[in-house]
């Protein structure tokens, strides 16, 4: 049976009982739902609604006092606001209680929504006061912020290589030196990139280069230069981009690795 836990329901039914006589829990479960059986509809019968988790546990505490009892009643709901009001008026319906005369008393039906909103009210106003005292920052510079915070998630591993998603979907790719060149490609969207990571040259990159169009991205220093000349005595290199004289691919801004790849040379 599907149970509705309270942190999920839309209402609270809160009701309280009297019965004339000593009652225990499960009498006044089995009146709730033995009384109002079929006088609501097969639509809101109680047992369905709480097989499919429409409506939660029932939770009832009894207190029994000088041969009378009086039951607290919670029942939760994830139906609409009239649905759960017809439920709530239901109970008041009930007249017996196992083998005592009862009454059951809606007291209120609470909006469990209610109070998150004002949570949520409260904490906005709370994050919106440390906003102005930090300095609001630009919306552009936002989303500039979590497009590239996303893409650093995106890095990928191809045979122990770090690369972006899905490497060997693209008809054409870019290799560079290192994970962290891999990362600022995809931090300034590209994600078509791969990284020979070490000093030998991987027998996977040899191959991918024989498959796809392949440009070398490179560092503008003396180490880009040897990785160069590595990469054309065993990989099939079509063409060559290179950072700026004296900066490495993972300095680069966006604007430099997009002008560095328009002029790269067979």
């Amino acid at each position: 049976m599907a149970k509705l836990a309270q942190n999920f329901a839309k209402y609270l039914i809160h009701a309280r009982l009297v019965a004339q006589g000593v009652i225990e829990k499960p009498d006044v479960i089995g009146a709730i739902f033995g009384q109002t059986e079929g006088l609501l509809g097969t639509d809101l019968e109680l047992r369905e609604l709480q097989r499919t988790g429409r409506i939660g546990r029932i939770e009832v505490r009894v207190t029994t006092r000088k041969g009378s009892s009086e039951a607290s009643i919670v029942i939760p709901s994830s139906l609409d606001a009239s649905e759960t009001s017809l439920i709530a008026s239901s109970l008041e319906t009930i007249e017996k209680v196992g083998p005592c005369d009862a009454k059951i008393v809606v007291n209120r039906v609470e909006d469990v929504r209610s109070q998150k909103r004002r949570y949520v009210v409260d904490r906005a106003k709370e994050i919106l006061k440390q906003l102005m005292e930090e300095g609001i920052p630009d919306s552009q510079k936002i989303s500039e912020m979590i497009k590239q915070s996303v893409r650093s998630w995106e890095v990928s591993s191809f045979n122990g290589l770090s690369c972006g998603p899905n490497i060997r979907d693209y008809d054409e790719i870019i290799i560079v030196e290192g994970r962290a060149d891999v990362i600022t490609l995809l931090k300034n969207g590209i994600r078509n990139v791969i990284a020979i990571e070490g000093s030998k040259i991987p027998k996977s990159i040899t191959t991918l280069t024989k498959e796809k169009i392949t440009t070398a991205f490179l560092d503008g220093d003396r180490g880009g230069d040897l990785d160069l000349k590595k990469l054309l005595s065993v990989a099939d290199i079509d063409f060559v981009a290179r950072a700026d004289e004296g900066k490495e691919v993972e300095e680069l801004s966006k604007k430099q690795i997009y002008k560095a790849l328009r002029e790269k040379i067979p």
